[in-house]
């Protein structure tokens, strides 16, 4: 600081110019003269606001942060210009964070007063105004928090609707198998029964308990190709008649899947009296059917609990909001959710850095940032009749994390790219989009992590890229 304007040379100032005597004495007395040389960066955008700026010499730039790029939206070298801590007489979240940058062009000085007071004299000399303009903010901000909010909603509605289709398989496949189930029990009541009216012996119903273990044993291994499971089956069927076991076409196939072959039919023809071949048979083929609908019972059970246990690891629930996270696992969990969409016949590529340590993150909320990426570039390949290609890479970048989403779809038209991470702003038909998906990935990734997000595109080649230090500075 270098010294201090008198209240006469305050009121030179456009912004004081009609303030009284006594407001002016009250601001010099609190003011105060600090100098900047070329170049020098005065303050961030989103450090915290302390001080208003008022430019007396020299020019200076205002800077934002879109795209990864610092831009500059305004340069000026008009006297009275001011910047810095002007929302400080609001009460709200905006007034307590620079919104832009402030650097100097040339050599500057300015006229500087701390946030507190410049605050303290809004509220107290121009009530009416500061209530205004608050009314004013808090409208503009909760007309942004709605539509915000339906964003959000509709990014749930998305992944709902992939959970619930990605659910309905497996859940029906498993009713399914219930049901067939449920049969094949009965049927065998009905083996065990015949084989006693057969009089097998104790011992010989061991034996074949032996038998149909083994059997059922093997109803659990790979499928065998069409044409070999056919040739199986024709001998199976062939040494079944031959040996007069009535439905021997229907018993093959149960068998051929289980592994069974002639000479274990042949083990089972001596293990029991030559009338209760049937019926030891069909007790077989019954329990392999039964064991394989288990199976598909358990591998059902198996794809709901992978799929709840990812839409736990996406919406992050029952943990902390700030943890040590695996950037991997939430990218994993949303194509997970969005799968419905994905297998519209576009493929998907991962190049994965396993390596890449774990970083300090808000983890529910950088899945909606993976969310609202993905879901835009399947929405990019539209139309593109099953040539689409969605690629996810991760990579170390310095002390940094990086997370791209590629497509090759046609590409940002250059009309857009200026406007992309715009509030509002969006491509899509009336009523697909709102405009803020882009701008709420950017408060995740800018201000929330402080990260970077970035994009490139070209036709068959738009990238977006997402920055995430591997250190959390608060």
């Amino acid at each position: 600081m270098t010294g201090r304007l008198g209240p006469g040379e305050l009121r030179e100032l456009f912004l004081f110019e009609k303030l009284d005597e006594g407001q002016l004495a009250w601001l010099a007395e609190r003011g105060e003269i600090a100098q900047y040389r070329a170049g020098e960066t005065i303050y961030r955008a989103g450090e915290p606001a302390e001080r208003l700026f008022v430019l007396l010499e020299g020019t200076l730039s205002m800077l934002m942060r879109a795209g990864g790029a610092e831009i500059e939206v305004n340069r000026t070298s008009h006297r009275g210009t001011y910047a810095g801590a002007f929302f400080a007489y609001l009460d709200l979240p905006l007034a307590r964070s620079y919104a832009t940058g402030l650097r100097a062009v040339t050599d500057c000085r300015f006229w500087v007063l701390p946030a507190a007071d410049f605050g303290w004299a809004v509220r107290e000399w121009f009530p009416m105004a500061t209530h205004m303009l608050e009314g004013f903010a808090v409208q503009g901000m909760g007309s942004q928090q709605t539509v915000s909010t339906r964003e959000r909603l509709v990014a749930l509605g998305t992944v709902t609707a992939g959970l619930t289709h990605e659910l309905n398989n497996p859940a029906t496949a498993a009713t399914r198998a219930t049901a067939s189930l449920r049969e094949r029990l009965a049927g065998l009541w009905d083996e065990l029964a015949g084989l006693g009216a057969a009089g097998v012996a104790a011992g010989q119903l061991a034996a074949l308990a032996d038998l149909v273990g083994e059997a059922a044993a093997g109803a659990g291994q790979p499928p065998r190709s069409p044409l070999d499971a056919a040739d199986r089956e024709d001998e199976l069927g062939g040494w079944l008649e031959a040996h007069a076991v009535a439905g021997a076409w229907e018993l093959a196939p149960p068998l051929v899947a289980a592994g069974v072959d002639t000479a274990w039919l042949e083990r089972v023809a001596a293990a029991v009296p030559a009338p209760a071949l049937a019926r030891a048979v069909g007790l077989a083929a019954t329990t392999c059917e039964a064991q394989s609908l288990l199976d598909e019972v358990g591998e059902a059970a198996g794809r709901i609990s992978a799929l709840i246990g990812a839409a736990k690891q996406y919406s992050q629930m029952d943990r902390s909001p700030l943890q040590q996270v695996d950037v991997h696992d939430g990218l994993e969990s949303t194509l997970t959710m969005l799968k419905h969409k994905l297998e519209t016949g576009i493929e998907v590529v991962r190049d994965y850095d396993r390596a890449l340590p774990t970083l300090p993150a808000y983890a529910g909320e950088l899945n909606q940032v993976w969310t609202n990426l993905v879901d835009n570039a399947v929405d990019a390949m539209e139309g593109m009749d099953g040539r689409g290609r969605l690629t996810v890479r991760t990579a170390r970048d310095g002390d940094r994390v990086l997370v791209e989403i590629g497509d090759n779809g046609p590409g940002v038209p250059e009309a857009a790219a200026a406007h992309l991470f715009e509030p509002f702003y969006t491509t899509k038909p009336v009523g697909r989009g709102t405009g803020l998906g882009l701008d709420i990935c950017w408060r995740i990734v800018v201000q929330r992590h402080h990260g970077d997000l970035r994009f490139s595109s070209s036709p068959g080649d738009t990238r977006f890229q997402v920055l995430l230090p591997l250190t959390q500075d608060g």
